[in-house]
């Protein structure tokens, strides 16, 4: 089985569950957890949930980890440093990573002033890639491990 930020886990869904049980209850409908899990399952296409707990992984694997030794370009400036945060975002499609460079990048375009940041935080996709694209249509972000 492929597994992509998109593929959901085991753990995503008993995430969804509790939410949907969570929801029922506040709206008047109690509901049991299993029930919920089954509901769920069905929802993303499963049988119930005992065949989607076999099939799914426990979690999704994300190609970012904290702790990873990075490089690439923010701003069109190139960088290398440490990931120091990787969150799972937009429907587990992409992640939001923090990055703390090796060394200071300058974030301006322009020669006469410097901004030089030391830290930032920006949305990639599976690849790397920031769907966020500067004025000249590039990705504000591209991101390589090192």
């Amino acid at each position: 089985m492929s597994l992509f930020l998109d593929t959901p886990s085991s753990q995503s869904l008993k995430a969804e569950a509790k939410n949907l049980r969570e929801h029922r209850v506040r709206a008047g409908q109690p509901m049991t957890h299993s029930a919920a899990l089954e509901e769920v399952a069905r929802s993303h296409g499963y049988r119930d949930w005992n065949t989607a707990r076999a099939t799914l992984p426990d979690r999704t694997a994300v190609p970012f980890q904290i702790g990873m030794r990075v490089r690439g370009f923010y701003l069109e400036q190139p960088f290398s440093g440490l990931l120091i945060g990787a969150q799972l975002v937009s429907g587990m499609q992409h992640l939001t990573v923090t990055v703390q460079f090796d060394e200071p990048v300058n974030v301006t375009p322009n020669l006469m002033f410097a901004a030089h940041r030391k830290r930032v935080t920006a949305t990639v996709d599976a690849r790397g890639i920031s769907p966020a694209l500067r004025g000249n249509g590039r990705p504000q972000m591209r991101l390589m491990k090192e």
